[in-house]
């Protein structure tokens, strides 16, 4: 196995070539070339990059396939406080390389595919789009470390037993079961 490593990954390759060959590709990508990524998040630092590491291969049934792993430290938007949070993206997939949709469907259900021209990948969008698939739909703070846990503590005081307090006090439905319970 042969492996190539660079300070930026290749915009573009022969995917099927380096598949035949079981070449490694490493490298990082710049976050502000991957433009749909960029307009995800809440920022990332400037020079920030997504470190890649990308094996090609074929199966035992001569399918070609890429093995990758990224990483990447971006901020978010927590959704609790609406403020930053620092969060580092990681992501281990294996694609099946296709040329068509006929193609993808063929693929076993664990490989997702990755629409290729005949010669070309291009592997900074498919950085990207793995990117924006592990995004966490609702960006969080830890509890604890969250500037709004203050407000939180306000609305849902808490007992030692780590339980909601219930408050006690008139119920606004007894009124509904005080009706139910009266015969005309």
């Amino acid at each position: 196995m042969s492996k190539a490593s660079s300070a930026e990954l290749p915009k573009t390759v022969d995917p099927y070539r380096l598949a035949e060959q079981k070449i490694v590709l490493e490298g990082d990508i710049p976050l502000k070339a991957l433009h749909r990524f960029g307009d995800s998040v809440y920022g990332f630092e400037d020079g920030a990059v997504c470190h890649v590491k990308l094996s090609f291969s074929m199966d035992s049934e001569r399918r070609r396939m890429v093995e990758g792993e990224l990483e990447t430290p971006v901020t978010l938007e927590c959704q609790r406080c609406m403020g930053p949070m620092q969060k580092t993206l990681v992501s281990r997939f294996t694609l099946g390389l296709v040329t068509s949709d006929e193609q993808a469907q063929q693929l076993p259900k664990e490989l997702e595919p990755f629409l290729t021209d005949e010669f070309s990948a291009n592997l900074w969008s498919m950085t990207e789009d793995e990117l924006l698939l592990v995004l966490p739909p609702f960006p969080l703070h830890e509890r604890d470390e969250c500037p709004a846990r203050e407000e939180l503590e306000a609305f849902e005081p808490v007992d030692s037993g780590d339980e909601p307090v219930k408050k006690s006090g008139d119920n606004p439905f007894s009124v509904l079961a005080d009706l139910k319970t009266k015969k005309h």
